[in-house]
């Protein structure tokens, strides 16, 4: 059972007159780069700018494009569960609107700082712990408006679930930070707010932890996110009351306070927990790995790891060359992705994600090709070399 209160938002009327000449004003940036041959590189809020790899084009004056200017809700109605916007958006203001009917972001994107955007959120594709019990933020994508890099207006998927033309384009864009060209507006399903939630905390090491989630996988249980960390398992439920209150009895665990919880859940999603904290600072000597594992895969043992997602993300610091790490995501049925680097180290040589393999690269530089043939938006910055 979860709560709604529905309302309506209502869009005054020169709003999208006025964002459409913002509009406009981005494509004639993207021609004047095109006929000039430069690069473009996206901008949104600029809170994660440290995610993805440094460009390799040398070049000395890229034309950026500040989508920020694309900003406001375009419709939003509750009883829909999908909230359209501009990608400029600041992603906070958008969760107090969504909060304010009762629903909510169920696949808890990050904002790493005020600026964060709605764009951002979907180019950079992240999700925060809640991500274990709600799926990836691709699949909340219903549609979304893109400029190519001829200043074309390209408009894939709808608002509603029913309409799938070009949903799967829309999802692809998600987590392309940018290669393709930059979002100008994108229609995201949202979810009802659930009506109780609860935190558990099990004194145990890493490798009981992972067998703990697993037992709980096959079990009908509101688990909507786990994190191991070197206090212990934690295991958020949320759902209504009576199945959250029969999961407590049946789980055990000690019950955390919910001012605790909240705080300890917002700064794994933000990363403001300690354990990111060490990560950030300029004397860091040790990067920050993201594995994309099996569930079943047993603790990995390469240094301080927080884990997540029953399993499935591995947050671990670690100075192993990356064509390891790499190897162990791999035979583990995943992937590594350096997502801080030391201080004063650079992109590894295959660059900060996980090289893609053939089938993938393929459709990926086809894309490339029919958005952006010149090569001029965010080069490298997902696909080195690309």
């Amino acid at each position: 059972m979860f709560m709604v209160v529905f309302c309506r938002l209502r869009i005054c009327p020169g709003f999208n007159d006025s964002m459409n000449s913002q509009l406009e004003l981005l494509r004639e940036k993207i021609k004047r780069a095109a006929a000039e041959s430069k690069v473009i590189l996206i901008k949104g809020g600029n809170t994660k700018a440290f995610y993805g790899n440094t460009g390799t084009r040398d070049e000395a004056s890229p034309i950026e494009l500040d989508m920020t200017s694309l900003t406001g809700v375009i419709n939003y109605e509750p009883t829909e569960l999908v909230i359209t916007a501009w990608a400029g958006t600041p992603l906070q203001s958008l969760k107090n609107q969504l909060d304010a009917a009762g629903q909510m972001f169920a696949f808890d994107p990050p904002s790493f700082g005020e600026g964060a955007t709605l764009g951002g959120a979907v180019a950079t594709g992240l999700s925060g712990p809640m991500r274990h019990g709600a799926g990836p933020l691709k699949d909340y994508v219903l549609g979304a408006h893109l400029l190519d890099a001829e200043g074309k207006l390209l408009k894939f998927g709808g608002e509603v679930m029913k309409n799938v033309a070009g949903y799967d384009v829309s999802r692809l864009l998600t987590g392309s930070l940018g290669m393709f060209g930059p979002l100008t507006q994108l229609s995201i399903k949202v979810a009802p707010k659930p009506l109780e939630v609860a935190t558990l905390q099990f004194e145990l090491d890493e490798q009981a932890a992972l067998d703990k989630c697993l037992s709980w996988r096959a079990q009908p249980l509101p688990v909507s996110a786990t994190a191991t960390t070197q206090d212990g398992l934690f295991v958020r439920l949320a759902g209504a009351p009576s199945t959250v209150q029969s999961a407590l009895v049946k789980m055990g665990g000690t019950r955390v306070p919910e001012p605790v919880a909240t705080s300890f859940w917002d700064g794994l999603r933000e990363q403001t927990h300690h354990f990111f904290e060490s990560s950030a600072q300029p004397q860091s000597t040790q990067g920050l790995w993201r594995l994309a594992v099996a569930p079943h895969t047993p603790a990995l043992g390469l240094g301080p790891t927080l884990t997540e997602w029953g399993g499935g993300q591995r947050w671990i610091k670690s100075d192993q060359p990356a064509a390891n790490l790499r190897e162990i995501a791999a035979r583990a049925g995943g992937h590594a992705t350096l997502f801080r680097a030391a201080f004063g180290q650079g992109n590894p040589a295959d660059g900060v994600f996980h090289p893609l393999s053939s089938g993938v690269s393929t459709i990926v530089r086809r894309l490339k090709q029919e958005f952006d043939p010149q090569g001029l938006f965010n080069p490298s910055r997902l696909v080195w070399g690309v």
